[in-house]
């Protein structure tokens, strides 16, 4: 879990399943907790009495706005018979969620709370519940009585047979994993392969991790000794340590999360490192252009951590060309917190404070400074912190690189990108578009969404009348802090680029706008209703 906390840090969560137990004694346990120490809080409340065969760990990232305990995984199912006892927890965000609540209370059942998790979570126990009870008719069938049925049922549950019946109703991006208390594990990866699963397996132990290299590091592996979970697929463990894959919905076309393996991913893996440094090595032509050529009078840089490796990938393509090149720690951050997944509330506090510069560390009216992000998103670190505080070291100019494209749509897979207003590119686009007044394409836009959210993503047609180069310099009119000195030019990734350096994980819809599932078009097309509506609501 300290391996993956990159992957979640407002909350964290535990359960283990003892198979041991005797009637009358816990067998089932779950610890979980919020905030930054969340993982050092919840291990220091284990005991032996969690001691078991079966251990399923989570780190929480919201991704719904909603935050507190409540909402921390794994999520717990209790019941007397232990088949009955589900224990759940997961990467994911449903896009049809609606449907699946009606479904559920059209059967007259009443969740709790509304939510993806919890809603999956009372589906899955339903069918896990119906499991059961057939296998109870069979055992009562055969003959048997008292605890042998129970003996029976533990021994003779089919997990397949309850995700079939529970996954074919989805819309969305997921790896699901679960314990029940007879001892059966499960981990199942969305049919589109959305979101990442790693697995090992040997004689003595099998575990599942969101990143190949935190299997490598637990259990000192190679790389070809961690299997990926293809999509659709779910690896299966039964109570007597037997595991098996079983292909539970069909395998769609592949759309495996191309942001992943740009920024959310830890950097360690064979692969992805391997990317990130072709990510920025390409971008060198452009960057080159940015500086008027001037390679001897320009510092390179980089910010965040997160960008590190795009930035040595970036260096060495500079490094072919013209031999060695000046490179400094420009910026450093002095909050250990990543913005991008702060709260909404605290992002913009976070975001003027978290920096500082190494001063000194360039010539002053004389060099250029090229910063690389891995992406920009929002663009309030730019505005609020980092374009004030290096326009202090007074360089000739500042090429802002990101080694992704521009970010125009939202996400609705598990990263929290939900709403169309939040991106720089979005805003600036429609600045583009009130400037040249272009107000019958934003009213065919609307009707369009609301009258068709389906088919296909008519947001796209919004960017279409423009350039990257112009929305480049309308982001930067909109972003440049009141009284900055420094010209700023802004360098993205191509698309064509993304797919040359990332090859493998196709999913792209962040950049394009098309998304894998009709969930995640319609869910777009709604966005932009809503951001219309509510800009129609305000003029009011």
């Amino acid at each position: 879990m300290e391996k993956q906390h990159n992957r979640g840090q407002e909350g964290a969560g535990i359960a283990s399943v003892s198979l041991n137990n005797v009637p009358g004694t816990e067998y089932m346990f779950r610890e979980k907790d919020v905030g930054k120490d969340a993982i050092t809080e919840v291990f220091s409340r284990v005991n032996e009495e969690m001691a078991g065969e079966l251990y399923m760990g989570h780190l929480r990232y919201s991704t719904t706005g909603k935050s507190g305990l409540t909402f921390v995984h794994p999520f717990l199912r209790r019941n007397n018979w232990r088949a009955k006892n589900l224990c759940l927890c997961g990467n994911f965000n449903m896009t049809n969620i609606d449907e699946i609540f009606s479904f559920l209370t059209s059967q007259g059942q009443s969740p709790r709370i509304y939510g993806d998790a919890y809603i999956t979570l009372e589906l899955m126990g339903h069918r896990l519940d119906r499991e059961v009870e057939r296998l109870y008719a069979i055992a009562k069938e055969q003959g048997l009585q008292g605890t042998d049925i129970t003996d029976y049922i533990d021994n003779h549950v089919e997990m397949a047979n309850v995700l079939r019946t529970t996954m074919e109703h989805y819309d969305g991006g997921y790896v699901m994993c679960g314990l029940t208390g007879s001892g059966e594990m499960f981990a199942m990866r969305d049919p589109w392969g959305i979101r990442p699963a790693f697995y090992y397996r040997d004689d003595e132990i099998v575990a599942v991790a969101s990143e190949r290299p935190v299997l490598q590091t637990t259990f000192d592996l190679q790389a070809e000794d961690v299997c990926e979970l293809q999509p659709g697929q779910s690896l299966i463990v039964r109570r007597n340590g037997n595991s098996h894959l079983e292909q539970i919905v069909p395998a769609q076309k592949l759309s495996a999360c191309s942001f992943e393996r740009i920024y959310f991913s830890r950097g360690s893996d064979r692969d992805i490192y391997q990317e990130r440094k072709r990510l920025g090595e390409q971008l060198t032509p452009a960057i080159l252009k940015a500086i008027d050529g001037d390679v001897a009078n320009t510092v390179f840089s980089y910010i965040p951590n997160t960008a590190e490796v795009a930035f040595y990938g970036m260096t060495d393509g500079f490094r072919k060309l013209h031999g060695e090149v000046r490179t400094e720690k420009v910026v450093w951050k002095d909050i250990k917190l990543r913005t991008f997944i702060a709260g909404n509330s605290e992002r913009n506090d976070l975001a003027a404070h978290v920096y500082d510069i190494s001063y000194g560390s360039l010539q002053p009216y004389d060099d250029c400074l090229v910063i690389i992000d891995d992406s920009i998103v929002r663009g309030t670190t730019l505005k609020e912190s980092i374009f004030k505080i290096l326009d202090r070291l007074h360089p000739k100019k500042i090429v802002m690189v990101s080694s992704s494209p521009q970010i125009r749509y939202p996400d609705y897979y598990g990263i929290d990108m939900a709403r169309l207003e939040e991106f720089c590119a979005f805003r600036a686009t429609m600045a583009l578009i009130e400037e040249r007044g272009l107000w019958q394409l934003v009213n065919d836009t609307y009707l369009a969404c609301k009258h068709d959210p389906q088919t296909e993503n008519h947001v796209r047609a919004l960017y279409e009348p423009f350039t990257i180069e112009e929305i480049n310099r309308k982001i930067v009119e909109m972003l440049r802090p009141k009284g900055m000195q420094a010209p700023v030019e802004l360098v993205f990734q191509s698309i064509e680029g993304l797919h040359r350096a990332c090859p493998n994980p196709p999913g792209d819809w962040y950049f394009t706008g098309r998304y894998p599932t009709p969930g995640g078009t319609r869910l777009c097309n709604q966005a932009f209703v809503n951001y219309i509506e509510t800009r129609q609501k305000e003029q009011q």
